[in-house]
């Protein structure tokens, strides 16, 4: 993603005339800026509303620095405003201003791009120990909160013996972000072998390559903490590959009695996100998959309800910037042909 332009041809004037057409946009990932600037340059009048005080969602928040510098993202932001989209931070859509407050205000389309923004975890005994945290937190702290910039002033754990439960990208950003913020060793657990890693082989490679160790096979049953209720140590289970599951993958089994007890003093949990639940659960009528994901017709990407536009995670439970790109793009066509 980082050589892809977010916004398109965002910094060719090339702009239709304005037509005096507003549309909403919910949300400041990839998804959303990329239908931005191609709502922009059809001539819409766009405002984009942020819940965080920083633009970029997942851009700024979720891929760290040395992935995807920010200044990369801000110029991108930066020829969106030049051709006049709007952005409106720390408003949280369905709490801050309804969705029937935005069609009060004129808005004649609304496009929701609030991503997945709800971290999983796995409901095992020493999840709520300190030093136990999503994915989500530890990078958001990170990343967009300054945590990891010297005269911040941003908590965050900074574990010398850190675990990162989990085997896809993000998984791999928590853990060479966690050396970089000083950890002596890392380990990512998984419960499947490599083979079966969702992470890009290059993402895998990099992790080794900065002496991150691989516990493949193993799953935490159980955190342990100190006398301060702090994490101490994580109890694994060996696991063994059985059959293939629904997606093909072998599914891990557990080798009975094989537990091993290794000491760590963070653990960033990286099992995977859940939809925000905000809009989906504040629009009246909005038709939610069984997932929690709004239902869009796949040609145009509109909701249920008409003129409400979808795209990025919200739509995808999880995908990855260059889908959520094509998916407001995709929509803003649609969109435009509807209001032109």
């Amino acid at each position: 993603a980082d050589n892809a332009r977010l916004s398109g041809e965002s910094s060719q004037p090339g702009c239709a005339a304005p037509n005096g057409i507003k549309i909403a946009v919910v949300g400041s990932g990839p998804a959303s800026l990329s239908f931005a600037g191609d709502m922009a340059r059809r001539g819409f009048e766009v405002q984009v509303f942020e819940a965080l005080h920083e633009i970029g969602g997942v851009l700024k928040y979720g891929i760290p620095e040395f992935r995807l510098p920010n200044e990369v993202v801000d110029v991108e932001i930066r020829a969106l405003q030049a051709m006049g989209v709007k952005f409106i931070t720390d408003c949280v859509i369905g709490k801050t201003l309804a969705y029937n407050d935005l069609v009060e205000m004129g808005f004649r389309g609304v496009f929701v791009a609030s991503g997945a923004g709800l971290p999983r975890f796995m409901g095992i005994p020493g999840e709520n120990f300190v030093g136990v945290m999503s994915s989500n937190e530890y990078l958001t702290r990170v990343n967009l909160m300054g945590a990891g910039r010297p005269g911040w002033a941003t908590p965050v754990i900074q574990g010398k013996r850190v675990a990162v439960v989990g085997g896809g990208n993000t998984a791999m950003d928590s853990c060479r972000t966690a050396k970089r913020m000083g950890a002596e060793e890392v380990y990512i657990v998984y419960r499947r072998s490599e083979a079966e890693m969702p992470a890009r082989v290059e993402e895998v490679r990099h992790a080794k390559e900065e002496g991150i160790t691989f516990l493949t096979l193993h799953n935490p049953v159980e955190y342990l903490a100190d006398e301060n209720g702090r994490v101490r140590a994580m109890r694994l289970q060996r696991m063994e590959l059985g059959e293939p599951d629904a997606s093909g993958r072998r599914s891990p089994v557990p080798v009975e009695g094989d537990i091993v007890e290794v000491l760590v003093d963070e653990v960033i949990v990286s099992v995977g996100v859940s939809p925000n639940p905000l809009i989906p659960n504040s629009v009246e009528g909005l038709e939610v998959t069984r997932r929690g994901t709004l239902a869009v017709d796949d040609d145009t990407l509109c909701t249920s309800i008409p003129m409400l536009y979808a795209g990025g995670d919200i739509v995808r439970g999880g995908a990855t910037v260059i889908l959520a790109m094509g998916d407001g793009r995709k929509a803003a066509a649609a969109m435009a042909s509807k209001l032109i």
